[in-house]
C-alpha cells in the first residue's frame, strides 16, 4: 500500500455568513461578522465493564453521539433583520426621506424601530440554514477558493444588548443547530467564489436610525 498525504486545505477568516429561511425566499448576508464559534452538542453513553475479583474480563467502550451544534456569531454591527429571524419581533421602516411616516415594508429609507416579541409570545423567530464561508490561500498568498460550511435547522436564542463608552457595540448571536432524522449535522463544500451580495443601506446613519443591511441577490 502506497503512503500518501490527503488534500491539505488551509482556511482563514470569516469571509461571509448567510442566513437562509427555507420556503420564504429570504436570505441575509452578514459580511461584518468576524467570528463563528462552534461547539458540538453530544450525548455520551458510559462504558460498561465486567470486573471480577479485581480483574477486568470484558468491557463495552463508551460511545458519543453528536446531536447538533451551538453556534456563536460575533458581528460588528446590529442588523435588525437578522435579529428578527433569530428571535422574532417587529420591524418598522421609515416610509419617506423625512422620517415622518412608517411602514411595515422596507421602502429604502432605513429602519425606524425594532421590537422583540412580548413576554409569553409564541413568536420564537424562524428556523433557518446558516452558511459560513472561509478563504483558502495557497503558498503565493492568493485566494484559490472558499470553504462553505452549512448548518441545518438553526434556531436563535434571545439576545441582550450592551453599550460602552468609546467602544462600538459587538453583537453576539447564539444559535442552536440540530439535524433532522437522516440528516448530517453539517456539510462542507468548496466553491470558487462567494455568493454575489447586493448591499443596501450600507452605512448606518444615526440621525435617521438607518441600519446597515446586506441581502443576497
Amino acid at each position: 500500500m502506497a503512503l500518501k498525504t490527503g488534500h491539505e486545505i488551509p482556511t482563514i477568516d470569516v469571509c461571509l455568513i448567510t442566513i437562509s429561511v427555507p420556503g420564504k425566499g429570504q436570505e441575509l448576508a452578514l459580511n461584518t461578522a468576524s467570528k463563528l464559534g462552534v461547539n458540538p452538542q453530544t450525548e455520551t453513553k458510559d462504558a460498561v465493564k465486567l470486573i471480577v475479583k479485581d480483574r477486568l474480563i470484558a468491557q463495552k467502550p463508551a460511545s458519543t453521539t453528536i446531536t447538533g451544534h451551538t453556534l456563536v456569531i460575533t458581528d460588528n454591527v446590529f442588523i435588525a433583520e437578522v435579529v428578527k429571524i433569530l428571535q422574532g419581533g417587529t420591524i418598522k421602516y421609515f416610509a419617506n426621506a423625512e422620517g415622518t411616516e412608517e411602514s411595515d415594508a422596507d421602502m429604502g429609507f432605513g429602519i425606524k424601530s425594532y421590537e422583540p416579541p412580548v413576554v409569553g409570545s409564541s413568536d420564537k423567530g424562524e428556523v433557518f440554514i446558516l452558511n459560513g464561508y472561509s478563504a483558502i490561500y495557497n503558498a503565493a498568498g492568493t485566494i484559490t477558493g472558499y470553504e462553505k460550511i452549512r448548518y441545518p435547522n438553526c434556531q436563535g436564542v434571545p439576545l441582550s444588548l450592551s453599550s460602552e463608552d468609546g467602544v462600538f457595540r459587538v453583537s453576539e448571536y447564539t444559535i442552536n443547530s440540530a439535524p433532522d432524522t437522516g440528516e448530517a449535522p453539517y456539510k462542507l463544500e468548496y466553491v470558487k467564489t462567494l455568493p454575489a451580495v447586493n448591499v443596501e443601506h450600507a452605512e448606518a446613519l444615526v440621525d435617521s436610525a438607518k441600519v446597515g443591511t446586506a441581502k443576497l441577490s
